[in-house]
Parts: C-alpha cells; sequence; structure tokens
C-alpha cells in the first residue's frame, strides 16, 4: 500500500517552491488588469477591420491600446479612457476605412473600475470567511485526536494555496502575453474555490468516517493516508469529467472565454493536487506538532 503521509514534506516543498515562484511573479510583474477594473474606453469593430491601419488611428491621436480581442464577428480594441471629442475624431477616421464599421463604444470610468475591483475583493474574502466557518461546522463533533476548527484551517490553507497558484499562472501569462484579469477571471477564482473545498470534504469526510468506526484504534497517520487512498480514485475522475469539458470548451468555445476556461483548468488541476496531498497531510502535521508539545 503506497503510504501518502510520509512523503508529505516532498508535497510541502513542491508546493512551497510553487508558491514562491507566484509570489515573485506577482512582485515583478503584478496583473494586467482589464479596463474592468482600471477604468477605460472599448471600440468594438466589424471583423473585416485592417488592424494595423485601425492601430495607426489610435497611435496618431496619441491613445493607448490596452488590448485587442477578436470575437466571432467583431475586434474589440480596449484603450485607455477618451472623450467624446476625441471619440469623434477617431470614429470619423475609422469609418473612412473600406468596409469597416463601429458596432459598439463603451468607456468604464476609474471610480466604476476601482469599485469593481473591491466589489471582486470583498467576495473573495466573504467566500473564504464563508468556507472556514462552514467546515468548522460540518466537522463541529469532531473532537479528536485534532479539533473541528483545524479542519477548516487546513482547508482554507489548501483554498489560498490554489488560488495563489492560480493568480500567480496569470501573472506570467500578462507579462508574456499580455493576458488580462476580468470579472470572467473573478468568477474563474470563485467557482475554482468551492470545487477545491468540495474535494477537500470528500476527503474529509471519509477521514471523519474512519476515525468514527476505528475501533481497532489504528494510529492516525494510518487513518489519514488509508481516507486519501479510499477517495483518491473519486477525485481523480471527478476532476478527469471536468477536465474534458474544458478542453472542449478550449477547443470550440470562442475567444471570449477563453482565458476564463485556462483559469478554471489551472485552478482544477492545483484543487485536486492540494486536496490529496496538502490539507489532508496538514491535519497530520498539526497533530504530530499538538504530540510533541505535550511529551
Amino acid at each position: 500500500m503506497i503510504n501518502f503521509v510520509e512523503k508529505r514534506k516532498y508535497y510541502y516543498l513542491f508546493s512551497g517552491i510553487l508558491v514562491v515562484a507566484s509570489i515573485i511573479s506577482l512582485l515583478l510583474y503584478g496583473l494586467k488588469f482589464s479596463i474592468d477594473f482600471i477604468g477605460g474606453s472599448e471600440f468594438t469593430l466589424s471583423d473585416n477591420a485592417d488592424n494595423e491601419k485601425i492601430e495607426n488611428i489610435f497611435q496618431e491621436e496619441g491613445v493607448e491600446i490596452f488590448s485587442t480581442t477578436q470575437g466571432e464577428d467583431t475586434v474589440t480594441y480596449k484603450i485607455q479612457e477618451i472623450g467624446q471629442e476625441k471619440r469623434e475624431q477617431i470614429e470619423s477616421q475609422i469609418e473612412e476605412l473600406e468596409n469597416v464599421e463601429v458596432v459598439e463604444f463603451q468607456t468604464i470610468g476609474p471610480v466604476i473600475g476601482e469599485e469593481t475591483k473591491n466589489k471582486a475583493i470583498q467576495a473573495v474574502s466573504l467566500a473564504v470567511v464563508a468556507i472556514l466557518g462552514y467546515v468548522a461546522l460540518v466537522f463541529h463533533h469532531v473532537a479528536r485526536p485534532v479539533a473541528s476548527w483545524k479542519f477548516g484551517v487546513a482547508a482554507v490553507i489548501a483554498l489560498v494555496h490554489d488560488v495563489l497558484l492560480t493568480i500567480g499562472v496569470f501573472s506570467i501569462l500578462g507579462a508574456i502575453w499580455g493576458v488580462e484579469v476580468d470579472p470572467l477571471f473573478i468568477t474563474a477564482v470563485l467557482t475554482v474555490m468551492g470545487f477545491s473545498v468540495h474535494d477537500t470534504i470528500v476527503t474529509f469526510d471519509r477521514i471523519r468516517e474512519n476515525l468514527r468506526n476505528n475501533v481497532k484504534n489504528i494510529p492516525f497517520e494510518t487513518v489519514i493516508n488509508n481516507s486519501i487512498i479510499e477517495t483518491l480514485t473519486r477525485s481523480i475522475n471527478t476532476s478527469m469529467t471536468v477536465l474534458l469539458v474544458l478542453v472542449a470548451l478550449l477547443l470550440f468555445g470562442g475567444e471570449s472565454i477563453r482565458w476564463f476556461t485556462v483559469a478554471l483548468t489551472v485552478g482544477i488541476i492545483v484543487g485536486v493536487y492540494s486536496s490529496i496531498f496538502i490539507a489532508a497531510q496538514l491535519l497530520v502535521t498539526w497533530y504530530e506538532w499538538d504530540r510533541s508539545r505535550k511529551n
């Protein structure tokens, strides 16, 4: 039988390297926020527009282009915020081009962008607190050999691990390919959080049942290892079904949801890893710390 518990220091080391790399990337490059967060303007044109000519128009008008997104029938230019006069000048030049039509124009002010960013942070923070309380409540009757609230803390640590790695990947993608963080990314992060905790609770629930039925007084480390083995196949199979759907979305879902799908894919992969190799292992580490202090 494979002993996952005795190798936990290697799991911690691997995760630690990835977390440090994510933090370094965030410190060096940060995240490339879309205009939904920082404010700006957005031109949506018919997809037969000549990108080089359009970019030249923006450049001549001294307008910075944040990103360009190709849709099914349109192309969208996200630019710095411009006023009505500048907009009319740009539109008139675009309309002089052959077979090019301005489909839509919108502006998001910096105040609205900052409000969106604050609400996103509040949503993630509230989700973390709610998850911690929920897990502690579900496992409230587990008092030995680790307290119920420690299950909640272990789940949140694994969750933070998953979110941090997902954000770190997008920090690197933003630095290399200019990938932006938009409200869809926040939706993906919240979804990853839910999936991560779901997977962790499956493992924790088996640990709880095995502790309850531990009439032979099997060592806690063995109970954890047995629980991991019993839930491993289920966790992998469940995640694979989700990943198959995400692969289909990556191939056929279009440009508008591509990076949303990438965020979900990264988050679910690291979520499966953390549920098995981080959250459950933390319970053993915590148990050994408590035992060593008492001795």
